[in-house]
């Protein structure tokens, strides 16, 4: 989870997901699950479903490339 650009709020938290194979998941669920596990300022307000998270050489997620991820997936929804 991690923050993405928002012209209200500065930055809304977002989540970018890897699933397991034959894994479902729907964005009001991780919203319940988040909500009984987080503070109500961390509960993320966008979902997104990638086959893999953009990572550097050391193998570290590169969290402007995920930020990146969803402005392309809102220019093409």
């Amino acid at each position: 989870m991690g923050g993405i650009p928002d012209p209200e709020w500065g930055e809304r938290v977002a989540a970018a997901v890897v699933l397991r194979q034959g894994a479902e998941l729907d964005f009001e669920g991780l919203r319940s699950w988040s909500k009984q596990r987080l503070a109500s300022y961390k509960v993320p307000s966008r979902l997104l479903v990638v086959d893999a998270l953009p990572r550097n050489a050391m193998g570290k997620v590169t969290k402007r490339a995920v930020a990146e991820l969803f402005k392309t997936s809102a220019k093409s929804d």
